[in-house]
């Protein structure tokens, strides 16, 4: 980690499009920059981490478009897709938790997350015990 750079911590709990596909903007810029990440998924947000494109499961767009069209948009502008931001993260070792309570809120079991990501199942507490006070926490 660069001298002077704080670890980064996401939680990402909103559902919408926009606000996953910008907390995984956030992750990979920091992981680039040399910033250990942690994202920890929760809510709506979970279908990200399902594999087969579970991102398609997402709320609609800030502006209303499915995360399928809202995806296609951002791809034709150039900017980088829900699928290259999750390789990107898993690639730049972005650490990647999933709420256990938040599985269960949506009424989901044994639950399978994409193998790419080597996704941990964890609570708000493992979260909070593992983040060092030094490390930025951000709720998205």
């Amino acid at each position: 980690m660069p001298e002077g750079s704080q670890g980064l911590a996401l939680i990402v709990q909103s559902g919408g499009y926009d606000r996953v596909h910008y907390a995984l903007v956030t992750a990979a810029a920091a992981a680039a920059t040399g910033r250990p990440v942690t994202l920890f998924f929760t809510g709506r947000a979970l279908p990200a981490l399902m594999p087969k494109g579970g991102w398609r499961r997402l709320d609609f767009s800030d502006d209303g478009t499915s995360p399928e069209a809202r995806d296609q948009t951002l791809a034709h502008r150039g900017v980088a897709t829900m699928e290259e931001l999750l390789e990107a993260c898993a690639a730049l070792d972005v650490r990647f938790l999933a709420c256990e309570m938040g599985w269960r809120a949506l009424g989901l079991r044994d639950v399978t997350t994409r193998p790419d990501l080597k996704v941990e199942t964890a609570g708000m507490v493992t979260l909070l015990g593992m983040v060092p006070p030094s490390h930025h926490l951000i709720f998205v």
